[in-house]
């Protein structure tokens, strides 16, 4: 997300959000961790997916937007071969010390479709990434491909028009970027990169049923960003109606589990 009001909490966000890293296999498997591998982790949040491979590599930089998800991220998983520094990643460019082609490897997960949002900034971040990796360094991500979570963005720009917005003005108000294969595939090339692998995944997600998480706890953390837009006073009626909106969709008769559209994104390119 673009630096502003710190939506983030690692609690929020294992509450609400606690399958995200769990869910992130493939992205393990292609990111291939070795023992000499220094690796950026781009839009990192608290570091929990970072876990995955950090015993395993040689050393580890991640990054994020948000001051209390790397304050998490340092007090839990900092040490001498693990970082974690704030940084607009929409603005990567600008960080020197970290874009120098000293990076072997280069992974985001779940990060990526905030991240390019700004479409002024988008191939400058990407660009950035190629440019902090090594010759023949690999950058494997995951991020949101295009129509997903459809239902709520749907829902949340409905609600946003019910309001009195006007559907361009609502439809701005999106905090995301969905791309598809041949648009990540073609922006990816135009920079530099030999694309080795991009697919993406139909994966409905089951949501959390812990207190204020679930589909509500979703909507308050993920969709901060169209609830800002909103009087204070109007958000919580806003979060409910989408929900009511929602119901018949998402929820499964035989349990009455809840399960969002995704679909992922995900990619191997290599620096050449």
């Amino acid at each position: 997300m673009a630096q502003g009001k710190d939506h983030w909490s690692t609690e929020a966000y294992s509450t609400s959000a606690s399958f995200v890293p769990k869910l992130a296999q493939t992205l393990l498997q292609y990111l291939d961790p070795q023992p000499t591998d220094k690796v950026l982790d781009v839009g990192c949040g608290d570091g929990k997916y970072t876990e995955a491979f950090l015993p395993v590599v040689q050393s580890v930089l991640g990054i994020d937007v948000s001051p209390a998800m790397i304050e998490a991220a340092n007090k839990e998983y900092g040490s001498a071969n693990a970082e974690f520094r704030v940084v607009d990643c929409c603005y990567l460019e600008k960080e020197k010390e970290i874009v120098n082609g000293s990076w072997d490897k280069v992974i985001s997960n779940a990060a990526l479709h905030w991240i390019l949002r700004n479409e002024t900034t988008r191939l400058n971040t990407l660009k950035a990434i190629y440019d902090s990796l090594k010759p023949g360094g690999t950058y494997v991500f995951e991020m949101g491909g295009h129509g997903n979570i459809a239902e709520v963005q749907t829902a949340m720009i409905f609600a946003l028009v019910q309001q009195g917005f006007s559907i361009e003005k609502a439809r701005e108000t999106s905090p995301w970027f969905f791309p598809s294969v041949a648009w990540m595939t073609s922006a990816l090339e135009e920079i530099g990169f030999k694309v080795e692998k991009m697919e993406t995944e139909y994966r409905p997600t089951k949501l959390t049923n812990a207190v204020n998480g679930g589909l509500a706890g979703w909507v308050r953390l993920m969709g901060a960003p169209f609830l800002d837009a909103l009087p204070g006073e109007k958000r919580e009626g806003v979060v409910q109606q989408v929900c009511e909106v929602l119901q018949t969709a998402v929820t499964r008769h035989e349990d009455g589990s809840q399960w969002l559209g995704y679909v992922r994104l995900r990619g191997i390119a290599r620096k050449v």
